[in-house]
């Protein structure tokens, strides 16, 4: 990370309209770039990959904008796309199986193992991103299953959203990360009970906010990223469960991270 600086990228998921239409929103708001999901319905589907990526680094390039990672899957023709495009890093997450965390584990070493040829030959990086519930939760959880790959090849994707969900401090959550780092991801959410104090238990949901609002301190964390000289990109995900307020408070939350980081 040496002699870089923090790339500003948003995760384009709220928005399918068409790339030029895209790429002046996401350049008027103040980003460096993208993480373009790669998924039906959106605007590069995982069977047109190899045709659909290139095109839209190109049309994204017109606007200043790169695409820092892409939301999608490990196949080889994904990967080779992202090599071609130079996309660096595809984001996934780990879901648990039905038959336990453990297996699941395993399983997931086998797939990765297999991958390692692949991600070498290409120059690409898969990104695992924790994710609350049943899923890799948190930063220890993804040391165990990452530490032993080349973080040229597998790397953390570290979520500050889901590890104050179900995790930590977020200097120690970064503290076991570091060495595994690949990108960070910027979004914010709290608990909120869903049923009175005379119910019989408690019943609690997530609630997607803006920046300044959830249980995870964006500026406790640009202070530990500032602290341990964090350079790569910084992923905001626009994920918000007032959908009809997204680009206001995307624009709210981009302001906010740059002061963070750019303030002393």
């Amino acid at each position: 990370m040496a002699g870089q600086t923090i790339a500003y990228s948003v995760f384009t998921k709220p928005w399918k309209m068409p790339l030029p239409e895209l790429a002046r929103l996401v350049s008027g708001l103040g980003f460096d770039g993208i993480e373009l999901p790669v998924r039906p319905g959106f605007q590069v589907l995982p069977e047109n990959v190899g045709r659909g990526l290139p095109k839209a680094v190109a049309v994204l390039a017109d606007y200043g904008l790169k695409v820092l990672s892409i939301a999608g899957p490990t196949d080889e023709e994904t990967i080779a796309a992202c090599a071609e495009s130079g996309v660096p890093i595809i984001r996934i997450m780990i879901s648990i199986d039905e038959d336990g965390y453990l297996a699941t584990e395993a399983r997931t070493l086998r797939r990765f193992d297999a991958l390692v040829p692949l991600l070498e030959r290409y120059g690409v990086t898969i990104g695992v991103q924790n994710h609350c519930d049943r899923f890799v939760a948190n930063a220890a959880g993804l040391r165990h299953l990452l530490g032993r790959y080349d973080r040229r090849h597998i790397a953390a994707v570290w979520d500050a959203a889901h590890e104050a969900l179900n995790g930590q401090d977020p200097e120690l959550a970064l503290e076991i990360v570091w060495d595994h780092l690949c990108m960070v991801n910027l979004k914010n959410a709290f608990w909120q009970r869903v049923n009175g104090p005379e119910a019989e238990y408690a019943r609690w949901q997530v609630y997607w906010t803006s920046g300044r609002q959830g249980l995870a301190s964006w500026p406790r964390v640009a202070a530990e990223l500032k602290r341990r000289h964090y350079a790569g990109t910084l992923c905001l995900t626009a994920e918000y469960d007032d959908e009809t307020a997204v680009e206001r408070l995307i624009a709210e939350d981009i302001a906010f991270a740059k002061a963070l980081f750019q303030g002393d």
